[in-house]
């Protein structure tokens, strides 16, 4: 991770659409790593409207001087339901808007974000903003199986939680998540461990914390889905 861009080149804030994150990232030259977080993202980038799909291991940028992104992040489980495709045709995958949606959508979006104001991130906020009111109540599955699951939950647990068999559960996941619920479990773990290693709590106190077997478990995991050992993504 070599090259990395300035710390505060990266900035986010609560969108006024439940559930969504909106973000900016500026001068966004050089290499870093994008962890999966059990999310999908609608992305402004340079003049091009893409969807990142739900990621079930890191995925390195490496970026051309003056690159710029603005994006929406959704809430797991939600981004399906907005963007109007399943999570799971997407996963690990980083596609243009254009070849997901009907072209003359996807252009009248991107015409209507260059128009606005505010700019890439104003007009990506207001389209989530009328999509939220368009679809109308969500789902409320997702949400209740990620609340189960970040809480320590076992998969024979949420199912039974949720009145599903567990192999209506993995259906009904990789719909929404990308991935089944022992996937998603795992992302969750990992983005609580890196909260709490970040507010600088040990690491064998993380692994107690966030719910692994001891902190080799920690040190398997994050190697497993970011790449790299807990050290090296805390020191960037």
């Amino acid at each position: 991770m070599d090259n990395e861009p300035v710390e505060d080149a990266y900035r986010e804030w609560p969108g006024r659409a439940a559930g969504v994150t909106v973000w900016t990232r500026g001068d966004a030259a050089g290499r870093y790593l994008v962890l999966p977080d059990g999310c999908m993202d609608l992305i402004w980038h340079n003049g091009t409207l893409l969807i990142a799909g739900p990621d079930t291991a890191a995925q390195l940028s490496d970026d051309p001087p003056g690159s710029s992104y603005a994006g929406l992040r959704f809430a797991p489980g939600s981004g399906p339901g907005l963007l109007g495709i399943p999570a799971r045709e997407l996963r690990d995958l980083r596609v243009p808007l254009d070849a997901a949606w009907p072209g003359p959508a996807a252009r009248v979006l991107t015409e209507r974000i260059e128009r606005t104001a505010g700019g890439p991130a104003a007009g990506l906020e207001a389209w989530a903003v009328h999509r939220v009111r368009t679809v109308g109540t969500p789902d409320p599955l997702p949400g209740h199986v990620a609340a189960a699951l970040r809480q320590g939950r076992t998969v024979t647990e949420v199912a039974a939680g949720t009145g599903l068999g567990e192999r209506q559960l993995r259906r009904r996941c990789e719909a929404a998540f990308g991935y089944g619920p022992k996937t998603l479990a795992r992302v969750l773990r990992l983005q609580r461990a890196l909260a709490l290693a970040r507010s600088g709590i040990p690491p064998a106190t993380v692994a107690a914390e966030a719910g692994y077997a001891d902190q080799p478990h920690l040190s398997r995991e994050v190697k497993a889905l970011a790449g790299v050992p807990l050290t090296a993504l805390l020191a960037h």
